[in-house]
Parts: C-alpha cells; sequence; structure tokens
C-alpha cells in the first residue's frame, strides 16, 4: 500500500482555482478502484491518498503527474510504500 502526502507549495487561491479539476482526476482514481482514501489536511495545507497494493511505486509516481494539482505546479508529492502487516480485514482485497 502507498500514503501519498501532497503538500502545496502555493497560495491557498491557486489551490482552489485547480481543486475541481483535481476532485475529478480523484473521483476516476477511487472508481478505478487504485485510490481507497483521500482529502485535505487538516488544517488545508495539502492532502493525504492511501493507495491501494498491485501498483509499482514508479507506476503509481508516472499517474501521479497527471494530477492537475502536480500539472500545475502547486504542489509537491510523497510516495511512501508500505507494507499492511495489520489491518482490518475489510482491507484484505486491497493489499
Amino acid at each position: 500500500m502507498f500514503v501519498v502526502t501532497i503538500t502545496y507549495t502555493q497560495p491557498i487561491e491557486a489551490i482552489e482555482a485547480r481543486t475541481v479539476e483535481h476532485r475529478a482526476w480523484v473521483d476516476q482514481q477511487v472508481a478505478d478502484g487504485l485510490i481507497l482514501a483521500a482529502g485535505p489536511m487538516v488544517p488545508r495545507t495539502g492532502g493525504i491518498l492511501i493507495v491501494r497494493s498491485g501498483v509499482a511505486k514508479a507506476e503509481l509516481e508516472a499517474l501521479l503527474k497527471a494530477d492537475p494539482f502536480q500539472v500545475h505546479g502547486l504542489a509537491d508529492y510523497v510516495v511512501t510504500e508500505f507494507n499492511a502487516g495489520k489491518r482490518n480485514a475489510a482491507l484484505e482485497p486491497f493489499v
């Protein structure tokens, strides 16, 4: 599994101008079954994506380049891969 940490690098006004596009991109990844959970940090300085297993890190990093926040240079992304050794049984199909 992966945790993707998105950190805004531009003022919130620039982020808000692209939020609809970003959320549409996220919605597509959720519909495709890649992203399990996503949302803004509190306070809103970025966001978090929880990504299922079964994708290579390099493939995920390439896919993230299509996120409008990254396309328009609005945020930095850190992809952290982890082994979900302890997990709720409901997650079994995703790890």
